[in-house]
């Protein structure tokens, strides 16, 4: 275990469900999860904070059942996802005149650039959440990844804002500060996804990265190493249960019990002649339910939410087999049954699921590698990210700690027999250090201080 390493908790509030994650890194550039809890969330709807009160209690239930998986933890501090239909996107592009073109250019001018696009006019009642750099130009060259060190007179690049509600970011920041919690920073939920399930590889060939989520569906495409879309679509598992339970007249928990158990995305695929048997109603009668129906309902609103998907691929022209890494798939609502071959389909694009085990170290248990907790480990990877970059303080006095058995699979020396070998140990460390380093590199510092606004002190 590496105690040199500070430990990050990721809170992933979700419309369904609240999810909080302890991770470490170990000395091979994996996480080791060394606390886990998760709560059923209610007050949460399309990803936004609608009752703050519900929400709380729900962040308590989460994080007490964290301290019951491992309670030699301490936390005060954590990175929180942010999702609902209020996120916008829009590009900005911004270049300054250098003083001393005699000199190279700095980490301090370029960290300028990206402040000065913080003050873009944006709608009366947003805030800007996060400023992402795309490509930067130096003069007459363009295309250029990273321009520290380069010589020019004058030097810009192509942003990729993201912007949200006030009052929307203002419920998130109380829940979690009246939960005695201080929020490090606020990530937009599919860049953590993202960084969850994304390799090296799958930033440089191109990918849609599609996280089903409760109440919302969130995108983030990369092509050519580059952030060029992010989008929050308004429909998620939840709607698709609220149809299951409208179109065949069944209570809510049975349309979420017959979705996970026997739905799928292809009423193709479903056997024509067979039933589902729901117990009646206080002495009503039995009622018989198609297997057939359910996946055509299903298969309606998942149609939907890809045809949104196809929307926002073709707005980025990336629509037309550009992505070679085609369509990865996260989240819960991805473990439907067929729904590769329903986004196949739709969209026309390759599709895979994306597991979070990309940045997990091997060993630790089953229910932590679901897609469910894409979100949730992105959250860890970003503080990470801050941490190795120096782009936030964190505490020094590292605690040390091992990951609890509870959080253990029963052999977890796979992966130590792997690297006991010195050179092989050598070998992963530097491939972690280069793997995904630019991931969040791209991405600046939310200015999460904005949010501390004076009347919450107040409050």
């Amino acid at each position: 275990m590496n105690h040199e390493q500070p430990i990050i908790v990721g809170l992933d509030i979700g419309t369904t469900k609240i999810a909080a994650i302890a991770g470490r890194k170990n000395e091979y550039g994996k996480l080791e999860i060394l606390g886990f809890g998760r709560a059923n969330s209610n007050g949460v709807k399309h990803g936004q904070v609608l009752n703050i009160d519900e929400t709380i209690k729900a962040i308590q239930v989460a994080l007490d059942n964290c301290y019951a998986s491992n309670p030699n933890l301490e936390i005060s501090e954590v990175y929180v996802g942010i999702a609902g239909h209020h996120i916008k996107s829009l590009q900005t592009r911004g270049d300054i005149v250098r003083q001393n073109t005699e000199d190279e250019i700095t980490r301090r001018e370029i960290d300028q650039l990206i402040a000065d696009q913080y003050k873009t006019y944006i709608p009366a009642g947003d805030q800007i959440i996060d400023v992402i750099p795309q490509e930067f130009t130096v003069d007459n060259f363009q295309n250029i990844p990273n321009p520290i060190g380069y010589g020019g007179v004058k030097v810009g690049a192509n942003f990729h804002i993201i912007t949200g509600d006030k009052n929307a970011i203002r419920n998130i920041n109380r829940a979690v500060e009246k939960s005695n919690l201080h929020t490090k920073d606020l990530v937009l939920q599919p860049l953590a996804s993202a960084a969850a399930v994304m390799g090296q590889e799958d930033l440089e060939a191109g990918v849609a990265i599609v996280d089903i989520g409760g109440g919302t569906t969130d995108l983030a495409v990369f092509y050519e190493g580059i952030l060029k879309h992010t989008a929050v679509i308004p429909f998620g598992g939840e709607n698709i249960t609220n149809d299951i339970k409208t179109g065949l007249g069944v209570l809510k928990t049975q349309a979420e019990q017959m979705k996970v158990q026997f739905g799928s995305a292809l009423s193709n695929e479903a056997k024509a002649n067979a039933y589902i048997t729901i117990p009646g109603l206080r002495g009503m009668p039995a009622k018989e339910i198609s297997v057939k129906n359910l996946a055509n309902i299903i298969q309606a609103r998942m149609s939907e939410i890809m045809d949104f998907v196809t929307y926002h691929l073709k707005q980025v022209g990336l629509d037309n087999r550009a992505l070679n890494g085609g369509i990865v798939m996260t989240g819960g609502g991805s473990q439907l049954r067929h729904l590769i071959q329903l986004t196949e389909y739709v969209t026309g694009l390759n599709a895979r699921i994306g597991f979070p085990t990309e940045h997990l170290a091997a060993g630790h248990i089953e229910e932590l590698a679901k897609p469910t907790y894409s979100t949730c480990i992105g959250l860890i990877l970003k503080g990470y990210s801050d941490y190795e970059h120096n782009r936030k303080q964190f505490d020094k006095g590292f605690l040390k700690m091992e990951v609890p058995d509870n959080l253990r699979k029963a052999s977890v020396q796979q992966e130590e027999e792997l690297l006991q070998d010195s050179e092989l140990a050598q070998q992963a460390r530097v491939r972690n250090r280069k793997g995904m380093k630019d991931f969040w590199g791209k991405f600046k510092d939310g200015i999460i201080d904005l949010f501390k606004e004076e009347e919450d002190h107040a409050l």
